[in-house]
């Protein structure tokens, strides 16, 4: 959903030119990575307001191409517009990491999870699942997407480690099903 030329586009439209052609060019280009910086340092350098929807897509953009960790304390810094949103960055919840919970399955067996980007519709929440490293760090990349239930207890869906814009799309998916 959000790996696409038309999706690089729109986020190209926050900023004012040549921040915005120089962040389309990336694209083009095959530099999604500078690309990511670039868009963020314009967001910041101009005060652009974003929703916090555009805030968790652009995490989910910087987790897909590697730069999440890089540029998450850049991404909490940009001004938000104030305007209700669907979705939340979830980026310093209580500190904890949580341990695999009930309907997990065996794919989960031993992975902790971590809070990331919570629905504020429904409450569901997309999480990071991430084995521990020998030195007591959770593992770069993350092994699993999930999405919990509200109260984080449950497990409801589990995508694998090339899944972050299916697992993303999923979740803004779900409350926009009939029921």
């Amino acid at each position: 959903m959000i790996e696409d030329a038309a999706a690089w586009n729109r986020l190209a439209a926050l900023l004012p030119e040549p921040e915005a052609l120089g962040f389309r060019d990336c694209w083009s280009i095959g530099e999604q990575e500078a690309g990511l910086g670039v868009l963020v340092s314009g967001i910041l350098a101009h005060h652009a307001l974003i929703s916090e929807t555009v805030r968790a897509e652009i995490s989910v953009l910087a987790e897909a191409w590697g730069e999440r960790e890089a540029l998450t304390p850049r991404i909490l810094q940009c001004p938000g517009n104030g305007a209700p949103a669907e979705l939340k960055l979830i980026e310093h919840d209580d500190g904890t990491d949580h341990e695999p919970v009930d309907g997990s399955g065996p794919e989960l067996a031993g992975l902790f999870l971590v809070p990331w980007v919570g629905c504020t519709r429904c409450g569901q929440v997309l999480m990071r699942a991430h084995s521990r490293e020998s030195r007591g760090d959770l593992s770069y990349l993350a092994h699993h997407y999930v999405i919990t239930s509200p109260d984080r207890a449950t497990v409801l869906r589990v995508f694998p480690a090339d899944s972050v814009s299916v697992a993303f799309s999923a979740l803004l998916g779900y409350c926009a099903e009939p029921t």
